[in-house]
């Protein structure tokens, strides 16, 4: 997307009024709607320097005239709550707090950065022990003992196999699970079938899976937009990753211990062109991944 600066401005003397009272916001292709004196409520803020300080053709705006914003879309919901409210309220079971604190630093928002500093402290030590829901997983009828201090072994006793899965230092228990990765692609085949099919490869790969599980193995090159606010226990198929090729995707699943348990395709004739009689096929491909 071309993001063109309005060349034809004056510079203002002291007067903002040039700013509309509605600003339309693109923040990484999220769109949001607010007031202006939202937006210079906090003095020393970037917002109140952008808007304030900044004349409006120094700012960067995208094709429909929105003011373009390049940082995660997704969390300047809460940025801007806070904006509003002077408190922000989060979902249960939040898992980007790291992300946020980011978001609230680089907006120059210290209050906010101190509002989540408490959740950090406290997920960090959270995540410095096992999720006893986890454990409880794999059998309902087994105990579980832990010492973080003493030891990176995980005691598991059952009734009938008693084992112990040990973790190496600094890691955590990882959890079996499925991970379908879907590929959709369309390509051109002519009459001739010994004709080389054109194949375009459509930019988008999904996931379909535990939250916690594709959190872990994608990382930051998860894109959450159109499933945000899940539960790591529940499950989606609305996740895509941010890269396109499927090696990387591999790539990573492998490392995480992930192996390929199945695939399978489909392909259907969308359109024919009356002119070439070039039919255009569109196919789907699913790659289940297991780790045991």
């Amino acid at each position: 997307m071309a993001m063109p600066e309005k060349s034809s401005c004056t510079k203002p003397s002291g007067d903002f009024s040039h700013f509309p009272q509605i600003i339309e916001l693109n923040v990484g292709g999220q769109v949001y709607i607010t007031r202006y004196p939202t937006l210079i409520s906090i003095p020393g803020s970037l917002l109140w320097e952008m808007f304030s300080e900044k004349n409006l053709c120094s700012l960067t705006q995208d094709n429909k005239g929105r003011f373009f914003i390049d940082r995660d879309g997704f969390l300047f919901r809460y940025v801007l709550d806070y904006m509003r409210d002077r408190q922000v309220v989060l979902p249960d079971h939040f898992p980007e707090h790291g992300r946020l604190q980011r978001e609230a630093e680089y907006f120059r928002l210290p209050e906010l950065v101190k509002m989540l500093a408490p959740k950090m402290n406290k997920l960090n030590s959270v995540g410095n022990d096992l999720c006893q829901n986890d454990l409880e997983e794999l059998s309902p009828s087994i105990d579980t003992t832990f010492n973080p201090s003493s030891s990176s072994i995980v005691h598991i006793s059952g009734p009938d196999n008693p084992l112990a899965l040990t973790t190496g230092a600094g890691s955590h228990l990882k959890k079996a699970g499925f991970i379908t990765i879907g590929y959709r692609g369309s390509y051109t085949l002519g009459r001739d079938s010994q004709t080389d099919a054109k194949f375009r490869r459509v930019a988008r790969i999904m996931v379909c899976g535990k939250i916690s599980l594709a959190k872990e193995v994608f990382g930051d090159t998860l894109n959450e937009s159109r499933d945000p606010d899940r539960p790591p226990e529940r499950y989606t198929s609305r996740y895509y990753l941010k890269f396109t090729f499927l090696e990387q995707a591999f790539d990573r699943l492998a490392d995480a211990g992930f192996h390929m348990v199945a695939c399978n395709s489909t392909g259907t004739c969308t359109v024919t062109h009356d002119q070439t009689d070039d039919k255009i096929w569109t196919s789907y491909t699913e790659y289940v991944f297991y780790r045991e």
